[in-house]
């Protein structure tokens, strides 16, 4: 039996502006959007990052959204990424910070807390 990635979700309470915030701001590019739905699906590799509309009344929902979700997406240039996502306002928990085994890590928030890690060499 053979596995491959199909996609990994974000849950929000904020959709629609996590979706342009990932769109627009992160530029991943946008494979597939249906409002109504509450989904959207972001092509990273051969794999998708999905954004998953959540009710913030659900109390199973309200766990699932403003927390480090361990997602990290691998950049070429951390520090040049790390800049121009800074300059356009996106909130980082701190700066690259250079890590043991060697990579870099840096830490952003979405629109709806979600903390979601950028990584490079």
């Amino acid at each position: 039996m053979k596995y491959r990635l199909y996609a990994v979700r974000i849950f929000s309470h904020r959709w629609e502006e996590s979706l342009i915030f990932y769109k627009d701001v992160i530029r991943l590019p946008l494979a597939f959007s249906d409002a109504s739905m509450g989904w959207a699906q972001f092509e990273v590799g051969t794999a998708h990052l999905g954004l998953e509309r959540c009710d913030p009344a659900d109390d199973e929902s309200r766990e699932l959204v403003g927390r480090f979700i361990g997602i990290s997406l691998e950049v070429d240039d951390i520090q040049g990424t790390y800049e121009a996502l800074l300059a356009q306002g996106v909130e980082f928990v701190a700066p690259p910070e250079k890590q043991a085994w060697g990579g870099t890590l840096a830490h952003f928030k979405d629109p709806d807390d979600n903390v979601v890690t950028l990584l490079g060499a």
